[in-house]
């Protein structure tokens, strides 16, 4: 597979070097990012070709590859489901997707569950993406920081959550409560569907509480990714951060 773009290549470097069979960079490129990322690559053991850029085209086409191309063995899911839950040390942060479908949005959310410092994004097998280069170019190095556990039912896998203590709380338009007014623990799982679709039926019930996220202007709906930085980052602020000294 391609791994392509300094943010993307810097991570798979320096988390999982051993990965990557060929790495490619622009030989006109001389500048500070360049040099960093040849400096990682160099302390990883991973030698970089320079060629010209017509080369990274034609490996890359189509792509903003930033004159960055990597070659990397693709990799099986890090964890599995209950080897996730099990490795989590204080109250779960989790990320559910339930029809999510488009690489870039399961890229973005990687991302912004990154920055927010949830312990894993899951979404079911049968109605999702999965972690290919799109996805991987859209997350900038969030697909090797956050794992990505695809499970075959994603009911059963509330249930299981459920069961384990943590709350399941899920964004549905006309809930009753909106996410500023809703209760919202320490050990939560989010689960937000695709924009427009929003979640299965079956996804609906299961959940613990359905909570909206206001909407004040003339647009129906937010992109997921964007609904996932809102409700990650407002369970941070509620739980996570201490009081200002």
């Amino acid at each position: 597979m391609l791994v392509f773009g300094f943010h993307a290549v810097t991570s798979r470097l320096r988390r999982e070097a051993t990965s990557i069979t060929e790495l490619y960079v622009d030989a006109k490129r001389e500048d500070g990012r360049m040099r960093e990322l040849l400096a990682v690559a160099a302390q990883a053991g991973v030698e970089a070709r320079r060629v010209d850029a017509a080369r990274l085209d034609r490996l890359c086409p189509n792509r903003r590859h930033q004159g960055v191309v990597a070659i990397a063995e693709s990799r099986p899911p890090a964890v599995g489901f209950e080897a996730l839950l099990d490795a989590i040390e204080g109250p779960p942060l989790l990320l559910l997707l339930d029809g999510v479908t488009d690489p870039r949005n399961l890229g973005a959310c990687l991302r912004v569950a990154d920055g927010a410092g949830a312990h894993g994004v899951i979404a079911p097998k049968d109605h999702a993406c999965p972690l290919n280069e799109a996805a991987i170019q859209t997350a900038s190095g969030a697909a090797d920081s956050v794992p990505y556990v695809m499970v075959t039912n994603l009911a059963r896998t509330i249930d299981a959550l459920q069961e384990r203590g943590i709350t399941v709380l899920g964004t549905a338009d006309g809930a009753e409560r909106t996410l500023y007014e809703a209760e919202v623990p320490a050990s939560v799982a989010w689960v937000l569907g695709a924009e427009g679709v929003g979640l299965r039926r079956l996804t609906k019930e299961r959940c613990d509480a359905l909570v909206s996220i206001p909407m004040r202007g003339e647009v129906a709906s937010l992109n997921v990714s964007v609904a996932a930085g809102i409700v990650l980052y407002e369970t941070v602020r509620r739980t996570r951060l201490g009081p200002r000294s």
